[in-house]
């Protein structure tokens, strides 16, 4: 007897496994059904074709024009209706598990023998892909045994926001987009039109892009008469064509430059305009999550433009100038101390800090007209002055960088020693002043005679910089260049109309 029941129990449990297992291999299914009519008389047609692609059943309408397909896997289809001396139709269907989707044909009396173009069948992105770049390139093929000239539209849909763009292309089966979102799911589908049949639409695919830019550059564009901050790459092909990778961060319709990234916290401080003040702001790496960092003392100085602040204590803290006084506050907007103040009433324009030694600064201080420049490290613990690079100098100067440990200090100095109402530069060069020796050496670029270098920063191996050329005349253009010290290969042009560059 208790055989018996241990054998009834392995059946029962046998059964119910097999049960399970078939739930969990079952393929989600749904139905296609609809109708199909003359467009010019409203009589229902039979015997038309109906197909889909991807390809599923085939069915063919009864006298009613009714048809049915069953057991369609869950999947965006075109459906396909073709019927002799009639033109082949096509309606998009969604199919849904275990639901029917209902699709209605109009099909209007072919003309001619114009043949419609065949489905447009996407090859590249491929469904699902992930951690594309935010420049996708789009590969399909369809045909027309008619010779027509093809007309193709691209349908591109962002799945967060739902909006559309279109993009036309003629004959060609491939299109290039950029300026792509990150981290942002979105649908395509191609269109085909020979101008005559109507047109054929092919099934919808879907791919994510990258979650975060692989972006160690940040630039300064203006756009609209404001300033807009970008990231980009260097080009690793053998051409090295500039503006690799641009990615905006901040709104065309804001005025927000001087981008500084902390690798340590993974955020990037830069200025805004807010009315008639300038303030520090922070944000993510892709831009996102933008936080207001200054509210009560400005940053503010001699000219916007010429105006630098640093991050501090590991992002801890941001150091930054008030006319005369240098203030330290927390990235979260607390803790505003003033931590400096110049003794002659000059102006501080620009700071730095040594990464390996938080106490030293290098600080840089004009008169108002921008020009009597002293550049010169400081001590806090001690609140003293240690090495003047620069003092009092003619002509203008600035773009302080100092290096990791404090033994190296960039700089740019106007050679000409110039000095005019709107602190218009002539020959900017870029400097390297060792602590140790008291020694200045020029950086060997490729600037010429009527252009400027500045905007200087050290990569972040010290092994090259990074810095802004334009020619020395008002509303020149600029470009962001880098330059290695061991080689003598030319300057690397990254960056077309763009400056204010930051590396880290």
């Amino acid at each position: 007897m208790k055989t018996k029941k241990l054998y009834i129990v392995l059946i029962a449990l046998a059964a119910i496994y097999s049960c399970t297992e078939d739930t969990l291999d079952e393929e989600r299914k749904g139905f296609i059904k609809g109708t199909v009519i003359d467009k010019e008389t409203g009589a229902a047609l039979d015997s038309v074709k109906i197909t889909t692609n991807p390809g599923s059943t085939t069915a063919v309408t009864n006298n009613k024009g009714e048809f049915v397909l069953r057991d369609i896997l869950v999947d965006d289809y075109s459906v396909q209706a073709e019927r002799e001396t009639y033109t082949t139709a096509f309606e998009a269907a969604a199919v849904t598990e275990g639901d029917t989707t209902i699709v209605a044909f109009e099909m209007t009396k072919s003309t001619d023998t114009n043949k419609a173009p065949a489905v447009p069948k996407l090859v590249f992105p491929e469904d699902g892909a992930e951690e594309l770049g935010l420049e996708v390139e789009f590969i399909w093929e369809s045909s027309e045994t008619d010779n027509d000239e093809l007309t193709y539209t691209l349908e591109l849909r962002n799945g967060k926001t739902n909006e559309i763009e279109n993009f036309e292309v003629v004959s060609d089966t491939m299109l290039v987009v950029d300026n792509l979102k990150l981290a942002t799911n979105y649908f395509w589908e191609v269109s085909v039109s020979d101008g005559t049949a109507d047109p054929v639409t092919s099934s919808v695919r879907q791919f994510t892009t990258l979650t975060s830019p692989d972006n160690p550059y940040l630039v300064v564009k203006e756009i609209n008469g404001n300033n807009v901050i970008f990231s980009g790459n260097e080009d690793p092909s053998p051409e090295g064509e500039p503006n690799s990778n641009l990615y905006q961060l901040t709104e065309e319709t804001k005025n927000s430059f001087r981008p500084r990234r902390n690798n340590e916290i993974n955020r990037i401080a830069f200025l805004r305009t807010l009315g008639a003040e300038t303030h520090i702001f922070t944000m993510q790496e892709d831009g996102s999550d933008v936080q207001q960092v200054t509210s009560t003392i400005p940053v503010a100085g001699f000219n916007l433009k010429y105006l630098d602040f640093s991050w501090a204590n590991s992002g801890g803290s941001i150091l930054y100038p008030n006319f005369d006084k240098l203030y330290s506050i927390n990235p979260n907007g607390g803790a505003t101390t003033m931590i400096y103040q110049t003794p002659d009433g000059s102006l501080i324009s620009e700071v730095d800090v040594a990464e390996l030694d938080q106490d030293l600064l290098l600080i840089k201080t004009n008169d108002l007209s921008g020009y009597n420049v002293r550049i010169f490290t400081y001590r806090l613990s001690t609140a003293s002055e240690e090495t003047v690079v620069l003092d009092s100098v003619m002509g203008g100067a600035g773009s302080v960088d100092i290096s990791a440990n404090g033994d190296k200090i960039l700089y740019s100095l106007d050679t000409s020693g110039a000095q005019n109402s709107i602190y218009r530069m002539f020959s900017s060069r870029l400097f390297i002043y060792f602590t140790a020796t008291a020694i200045v050496t020029q950086v060997e670029t490729d600037v010429v005679n009527g252009e400027n270098d500045f905007d200087a920063r050290f990569s972040p191996s010290e092994g090259a910089v990074i810095f802004t050329r334009a020619a020395n005349n008002t509303g020149a253009v600029p470009t962001v260049f880098k330059r290695d010290f061991d080689t003598s290969q030319d300057d690397d042009e990254l960056f077309t109309e763009s400056y204010m560059p930051d590396w880290q």
